[in-house]
């Protein structure tokens, strides 16, 4: 698992403009620029970009393929979504938060290969960053 970083000055724009799913609008020919990094990015020094590999999360539409975008500066909270390190392995997952510790939880209820895995004091566990963003490929 690679995080592509932001650069400050990256910026992602293209003419966007409005579709009728019916008769044409007279306001066709009005686009604006849209700024990717601006709408999805709060904070730019602490974000990155992750291509999500494998299908334990599709339950929380977190697809093969698709790009999350990672802030490491927001604080970690029940049930969030999170890329976490644990014994020397990058995975994203829920997080459930307890007393003792931690479960990092699939979303795929389909498949039951994947299961809750526990966290305690024994293991090397760091919650990376919280998904605030899930990128779909059409």
């Amino acid at each position: 698992m690679e995080p592509y970083p932001i650069i400050e000055n990256d910026s992602f724009e293209s003419a966007v403009g409005s579709v009728k799913a019916g008769f044409p609008s007279p306001a066709d020919d009005f686009k604006e620029k849209l700024d990717l990094v601006k709408l999805l990015v709060r904070h730019s020094a602490s974000t990155f970009f992750f291509r999500v590999d494998g299908v334990s999360m599709i339950d929380a539409d977190m697809d093969e393929g698709d790009i999350i975008i990672v802030d490491r500066s927001v604080e970690p909270y029940n049930n969030c979504k999170a890329v976490c390190f644990i014994d020397g392995e990058y995975t994203v997952k829920r997080v459930e938060i307890h007393e003792g510790g931690a479960f990092l939880m699939p979303c795929n209820e389909r498949n039951t290969k994947y299961k809750p895995i526990p966290v305690g004091p024994e293991n090397d566990f760091l919650i990376w960053g919280i998904v605030t963003w899930v990128i779909k490929k059409a």
